[in-house]
């Protein structure tokens, strides 16, 4: 009985992490990419979050300076840590030394949530990228941290990289028994991608293999003293199978976003969808794969834009995607009929949602001077609808559209509202104004991957002449282009609210649409209204209703 409860606590648990945390991550190494660039993509999934872009300049602190620690998502002040003499450039999720970090948060075990401690995860990796000029380095600065001042956040899989390598580092405190957090972080061999979402994607590991893996003393010890691992009864320990234990709504919501990453990617592999379709006895999933091809940002981004388009789970399909093929489902992600206490139902969660914040993919250059070689890509709210702008890593400023933004307040200078309303209104007939929208987005993406090169070497002309030079032109081009994208879709909303008023496709460009054209719902959606009220909405003569006899 007790198993049972603790079971059901986790599941909910792991439900609520689900709801509240819903990121993807794709990682992919030098060997794996077009051009020998390092990338990460990372959709930060947060409904309501319009936060500022993250942006740090290089700073230096008297010895005696404290860091005051706000959690990332709450703001919620957790006590002080010691600063660093020399902290680095930020931009986003990526610093001047191109490293760059990302996250998903998996939960686990909720026993393990220290509430006393003093770093949080979103806090950690923003202090990693202000102090670390290496992957490695930034995973031993957040490893240190967290055994100072102890880990304050539930269970997280983060994205570390640099120029030459790419990481996956798993965490999760040890509770109230002990400061401090088990960790592992392994890196992902040259050549090979890999992925996470919400779900602890380490199995077993090789500790004495210094060069790739990097862990905790204690991560197999305290899973033992814990009773989470038994060495005599489990074989070989596995991060994940003792730290985030599977249950069916974490395979359904998170590893389906793997699959789908690494289907597309490698279709040649034919992955099963029996392990997130919680198919008993299904083999999870491989930490990393070799891609059928090697991968560049554009395809990067096309990975990341996903509703399981192409199989048999496609969201724009059925009669939940309604008349126009809407492939959102609108929160809660899960659900029950009234009167039915047994059956629990579900979505399925895919990569691309509406509650996306903030995307971005950092692509990082070993062979280009660090402050051209660092890019963040970067766009917000559901990344299926937005336009992923060039941010190079050492820019002195933010572009003004993402300085500010807030829910609470409607502004059509604000980038994130101006991707929201687009967003927004495109859900109402989305099968037609997702082409409006895509055609947009083509124009400026291909743009931005057409003229990346000139950019580039008028950057390196300059940069022989003065690195300072170089950074000037870069910050003008990174604001100037984002602060276009967000004039035109503006537009683009204007044009589309006129365009599709009143649930018409108006021709606005001709006799002031004054002749719109109806456009009706199309035959699946006619067949499902038939067969709920057969004959009711027949065209036709009908027979009189025959009188009762009193």
């Amino acid at each position: 009985m007790m198993k049972r409860i603790l079971s059901f606590a986790l599941s909910f648990f792991l439900l609520v992490l689900a709801e509240a945390y819903p990121c993807t991550n794709l990682l992919i190494t030098k060997g794996a990419s077009k051009d020998g660039s390092t990338m990460i993509t990372y959709n930060a999934d947060a409904g309501g979050f319009m936060e500022p872009l993250y942006f740090s300049p290089a700073k230096e602190y008297a010895d005696s300076a404290m860091l005051d620690i706000y959690e990332w998502d709450s703001g919620k002040y957790l006590g002080k840590i010691k600063q660093v003499k020399n902290t680095y450039h930020v931009v986003g999720n990526i610093n001047e030394y191109q490293v760059s970090i990302g996250e998903t948060t998996f939960g686990g075990r909720e026993e393990l949530i220290d509430t006393t401690a003093v770093v949080d995860y979103g806090s950690l990796m923003y202090i990693a990228l202000q102090r670390a000029k290496t992957a490695r380095e930034a995973i031993k600065i957040m490893g240190d941290i967290v055994a100072e001042y102890g880990y304050y956040s539930s269970g997280e899989s983060f994205s570390i990289a640099d120029p030459n390598e790419v990481w996956i580092m798993e965490m999760i405190s040890k509770g109230p028994w002990e400061k401090g957090a088990v960790w592992v972080a392994v890196r992902i061999p040259d050549g090979y991608i890999s992925a996470h979402a919400n779900h602890s994607r380490i199995q077993d590991f090789d500790m004495n293999d210094k060069d790739n893996v990097i862990c905790a003393s204690d991560v197999v010890d305290f899973a033992i003293k814990r009773g989470y691992y038994d060495p005599k009864k489990d074989g070989k320990f596995s991060f994940q199978k003792a730290y985030d234990p599977a249950t069916p709504s974490s395979l359904l919501f998170c590893e389906g976003r793997v699959w789908s990453l690494f289907r597309r990617a490698a279709p040649s592999l034919n992955l099963s969808s029996d392990y997130w379709r919680a198919v008993e006895g299904a083999k999870p999933y491989p930490l990393y794969i070799k891609a059928d091809k090697k991968l560049s940002v554009a395809d990067a981004i096309d990975l990341m834009r996903d509703h399981f388009g192409g199989t048999e789970f496609d969201m724009t399909k059925g009669i939940a995607a309604g008349p126009f093929g809407n492939p959102y489902r609108w929160k809660g992600l899960t659900w029950k009929i009234s009167g039915d206490s047994v059956n629990q139902y579900a979505w399925e969660r895919p990569i691309s949602t509406q509650q996306t914040a903030f995307a971005f993919v950092t692509q990082m250059r070993s062979w280009l001077p660090r402050e051209i070689g660092g890019i963040m890509w970067y766009g917000v709210d559901d990344n299926y609808n937005n336009v992923y702008m060039p941010l190079y890593c050492s820019i002195e400023r933010s572009p003004k559209p993402f300085v500010g933004g807030s829910i609470a307040n409607v502004d059509l200078n604000s980038g994130f509202w101006v991707f929201n309303l687009v967003a927004n209104w495109a859900y109402t007939k989305y099968s037609y104004m997702i082409k409006d929208i895509q055609a947009k987005q083509r124009y400026f993406e291909d743009k931005f991957f057409a003229f990346q090169p000139a950019v580039e070497l008028a950057a390196s002309e300059l940069y022989k002449q003065s690195p300072d030079l170089a950074v000037q032109y870069l910050t003008d081009y990174s604001c100037q282009q984002a602060e276009n994208v967000v004039d035109e879709w503006r537009d683009l909303w204007y044009y589309l609210v006129a365009k599709y008023n009143d649930g018409y496709i108006n021709d606005v460009q001709k006799d002031h649409g004054r002749h719109p054209k109806g456009v009706g719902y199309g035959d699946e959606f006619f067949k499902q209204v038939i067969k709920e009220r057969p004959g009711y909405y027949d065209v036709k003569w009908r027979k009189p209703t025959p009188t009762k006899k009193k």
